[in-house]
């Protein structure tokens, strides 16, 4: 049998930008990307802190050290600038193997949005 579980997350990180008139997705800094174990073009659904909206995208990478975190296309709706959110990645694999697999957790400064 195989189930889904937490694969990544990036736990409380504040929103710079929400374009809606941009091809849909999350854009995050490379570094935050990295740190997380997350790629770009990886399905991750975003938590919304201040309004409790829940969504599902897809990672474009962000300028290294930039602290970018931009909700793009639809998605800007659900999101205001200054907004914290949590992004989670999940993965399938397979039951035995998900009792022993850790996921990667980081806790950026919510501020800055920089690994510290």
């Amino acid at each position: 049998m195989q189930i889904e579980v937490l694969k990544s997350k990036i736990h409380r990180v504040t929103v710079t930008g929400a374009d809606l008139n941009y091809v849909g997705s999350i854009t995050i800094d490379e570094d935050l990307l990295d740190a997380a174990n997350m790629i770009e073009g990886e399905k991750v659904a975003i938590v919304n802190v201040n309004n409790g909206e829940r969504l599902e995208t897809y990672i474009i990478k962000g300028k290294r050290n930039s602290g970018e975190i931009v909700l793009n296309g639809p998605a800007a709706r659900k999101v205001q600038r200054g907004d914290v959110i949590i992004i989670i990645s999940y993965g399938i694999m397979d039951f035995e193997e998900a009792k022993q697999f850790k996921p990667s957790i980081i806790f950026p400064n919510e501020k800055t949005n920089k690994i510290e």
